[in-house]
């Protein structure tokens, strides 16, 4: 398929500034692959799709306050630097964006906070964007990163056109998260509460967690028309054994395994086997899918509505079916549903 054929206009006013007053209580569509039959739900509803002994397969990956801005030495030049991740603990090495990028040179210092307490050194650059940044300070590590960090703020999506606010950090975090490391949540997982959570409990539904540390490279802009040219960044990402067991054991058994999120669907396609199990991962992957393509561990999946021409409505599109889902996409656009990070989900069945 080609790049264009995933863009649809979005007006701006459907992309959600803000996520459901209570994260169970967004709007939920329901498509139903074989039939094409159409639902609107509430989200909380998702659960009257599953029974005892069905799988639901979640990102615990961990969010951290990514985006910082600091001055530069002499002009006071306001820079946006974007961490991220930690290349070596030791020296406070991190692999950094900055903007704008054509004032920041190898040997130029940043300084951040009000009093300028934490100071970083260009020793590298990476890309026209990319730099690698030494952060002088001494300390004991675990200190060093709660300096950084407070120096942070919520990493959500450029595409939402509001300035950040303290509540993000926690809003752009599953209840879940665990394992720290990405720059971008996994955000279908951000629709489910506590309450929710223990009403799958209740039911008999197990929920087993995988981490994908979410890259930027989910928002990158593709500048290619065919897509088999394309090349995603590399996410780290971790499938225990424990986890796969208990896929395994839903698939041997013709029980539901539902992966939340896009995140999740990229690492258990990437933690396959030829035998159609899933095998214990710890690695890279760089797996980009787009239809046609045949998964292989999860048979219904959710995710929230995308941005057009993102690597996420095309891997939407290769598990529900092209035109299946774009013209569920058109039933949001024409029903008041909301897009991106903090908007309303899709839940697509095989049935």
């Amino acid at each position: 398929m080609k790049l264009s054929q995933f863009k649809f206009k979005l007006p701006e006013e459907k992309i959600a500034l803000y996520p459901a007053d209570y994260r169970d209580e967004g709007k939920l569509m329901v498509l139903h692959t074989k039939s094409g039959k159409i639902e609107h739900r509430i989200f909380k509803d998702v659960i009257d799709y599953f029974d005892d002994k069905d799988v639901f397969v979640f990102n615990d990956t961990k969010v951290f306050p990514a985006r910082l801005y600091g001055n530069k030495e002499k002009t006071g030049a306001r820079i946006e630097v974007f961490l991220l991740r930690e290349l070596n603990p030791t020296f406070h090495l991190w692999d950094v964006l900055v903007d704008p990028a054509r004032k920041i040179r190898i040997g130029n210092k940043l300084y951040f906070g009000d009093d300028d307490s934490m100071v970083a050194e260009v020793i590298d650059n990476t890309t026209s964007r990319g730099r690698t940044l030494r952060f002088l300070y001494d300390g004991p590590h675990d200190e060093f990163k709660n300096v950084l960090y407070a120096l942070g703020e919520a990493p959500i999506p450029t595409y939402i056109k509001r300035p950040v606010e303290e509540e993000d950090m926690e809003r752009f975090q599953n209840i879940f998260a665990k394992n720290e490391g990405a720059v971008t949540a996994p955000a279908t997982g951000l629709h489910f509460s506590r309450h929710l959570m223990k009403r799958l409990e209740i039911k008999g539904i197990t929920p087993t967690f995988l981490t994908l540390h979410a890259s930027l490279g989910n928002f990158r802009s593709i500048d290619v028309e065919d897509l088999t040219k394309h090349k995603t960044d590399s996410e780290e990402m971790f499938v225990s054994e424990e986890t796969c067991n208990c896929i395994n054991e839903a698939i041997r058994t013709g029980h539901q395994v539902c992966a939340v999120g896009t995140t999740v669907q990229r690492a258990l396609e990437t933690a396959l086997s030829a035998d159609g199990f899933v095998k214990p991962f710890e690695g890279w992957t760089n797996r980009f899918i787009f239809p046609p393509y045949e998964f292989g561990a999860a048979s219904s999946m959710i995710s929230n509505f995308q941005l057009p021409l993102s690597i996420m409505i095309m891997m939407t599109c290769a598990f529900g079916g092209y035109e299946a889902v774009m013209d569920a996409y058109q039933q949001a656009l024409d029903n008041d549903y909301t897009f991106g990070a903090y908007g309303d989900a899709l839940l697509i069945l095989k049935d």
